[in-house]
């Protein structure tokens, strides 16, 4: 049985449901999915036809490179170096000639472009032509280009002037100590890498490390040269630049070993 009082009885005549009843049989509108802001993604930039070609070049698919490339702006000297540095990659010079020539005609004074000619004029043994276009490479670069002063160095060196190419080597390490370490061959500019006298070209290396106390890379290139069979080995305990090295227990058991 039930039990209510008088003021109940009184409500439930009327029709009156009290609130705490009414709140539990409205039903509440839905809430608003709220994504979380981890799961929105950014918006996908569309890739350059530019960047296609430098993944292409990264990968060595440098004729893919070279398509890329010429989806670009065709008055871009940028682009022309590219292609031009893609023909190098494959040994077509004349190709990259003609390429690092237009991107230099695109912009007379783009150094990237004209140290890569001087590059192509290294190799066809045209060194003077090549420390021309080397020395004009380094006037025309925004900044001190350690590559562009190695090349400068080998330049000479392959015209047997030693001391301007020992002055320019040391132009390049001051500039980046790690210069003649590096073997990317990716970017705009080309670093000349073939020397015919190797043993003298890493003594005159070993002698530019030693020269601003950078020992052990000194020590790695005497090494090298004394491998190579430098001429005159029992000279190196008295040329100056090596004064830093004497007392080197490495540097006299390195020479110990040539007696």
């Amino acid at each position: 049985m039930f039990c209510f009082s008088h003021r109940s009885l009184c409500l439930l005549a009327i029709g009156f449901v009290p609130l705490a009843c009414s709140a539990q049989q409205t039903q509440q509108p839905p809430k608003a999915a709220i994504t979380p802001v981890s799961a929105v993604s950014p918006p996908v930039r569309p890739v350059s036809n530019e960047l296609h070609g430098d993944i292409m070049m990264a990968e060595r698919h440098y004729f893919k490179a070279i398509e890329w490339y010429r989806m670009g702006d065709p008055q871009s000297p940028l682009l022309a170096n590219k292609i031009g540095l893609a023909y190098h990659q494959m040994h077509l010079l004349g190709l990259a000639k003609k390429n690092y020539e237009r991107a230099v005609k695109l912009n007379p004074k783009y150094a990237d472009a004209i140290n890569n000619l001087g590059t192509i004029y290294y190799s066809e043994k045209r060194y003077k032509q090549a420390t021309k276009y080397y020395r004009r490479a380094m006037r025309c670069s925004e900044s001190p280009s350690a590559t562009i002063a190695a090349n400068i160095g080998s330049a000479y060196f392959a015209r047997k002037k030693y001391g301007d190419a020992a002055e320019w080597y040391e132009k390049a390490v001051r500039i980046d100590p790690d210069i003649f370490e590096r073997h990317s061959t990716s970017g705009t500019i080309m670093r000349e890498r073939t020397i015919e006298e190797r043993a003298l070209f890493h003594l005159s290396l070993a002698k530019t490390y030693a020269k601003y106390g950078i020992n052990d890379r000194a020590l790695d290139y005497l090494r090298l040269a004394l491998r190579e069979g430098v001429k005159n080995p029992n000279k190196i305990p008295t040329m100056p630049e090596f004064a830093g090295l004497r007392k080197d227990l490495r540097f006299q058991q390195l020479l110990a070993l040539q007696n």
